[in-house]
C-alpha cells in the first residue's frame, strides 16, 4: 500500500503520550480511541490514516472501523478495555481521560465524545503484522 499520501496523526497531547499509545496499538492492546466532539469529526468509517510516533515517524496505517458518539459519563467498560490503557478498567479510563481533557480545558462529566474503533491495516518501517521488526 502506498501510505505516503494519507493523512497523518499521533495520539495524545505530546511526544511521550504519543509514543506510549502508539506502542499499545502496535502491541494489539489499543483498538479504540476518543476525542472531544468539540474538536469536530476527525475521521469516518473506512478512512485510513498514518499513525505517527512522538517524533513524527510513521508507524502504521489505521482504518476506522466504527464511529459513535457518547457522553463522557456514558462510556462503558467494553470501550475502556478496547482503549487498552493502564489496567484497561473503566475506572482507570475515566481517571486518565478526565486528566487528559482537563489539560485541554475541555472536561465536563457530560461532554460529548467521538468514540472510534480501528484496526491496523499495515505496519510501516519493516514491521510484520505481529509487531516484530523484520529488519532488526
Amino acid at each position: 500500500m502506498d501510505w505516503r499520501g494519507l493523512e497523518t496523526f499521533s495520539f495524545g497531547d505530546g511526544p511521550t503520550l504519543a509514543d506510549e499509545l502508539a506502542a499499545l496499538v502496535l502491541a494489539g492492546l489499543k483498538t479504540a480511541t476518543c476525542w472531544s466532539a468539540g474538536d469536530g469529526l476527525l475521521t469516518e468509517v473506512g478512512k485510513r490514516m498514518v499513525m505517527l510516533d512522538g517524533s513524527g515517524a510513521p508507524l502504521a496505517v489505521l482504518e476506522t472501523m466504527e464511529l459513535t458518539q457518547a457522553r463522557f459519563n456514558e462510556v462503558g467498560a467494553a470501550f475502556a478495555y478496547d482503549e487498552g490503557e493502564d489496567d484497561r478498567s473503566l475506572a482507570a479510563w475515566r481517571t486518565a481521560h478526565r486528566n487528559y481533557f482537563t489539560r485541554k480545558n475541555q472536561f465536563a462529566e457530560d461532554m460529548k465524545l467521538w468514540c472510534e474503533r480501528f484496526r491496523i491495516v499495515e505496519r510501516i518501517g519493516g514491521q510484520d503484522d505481529r509487531g516484530s521488526a523484520a529488519d532488526a
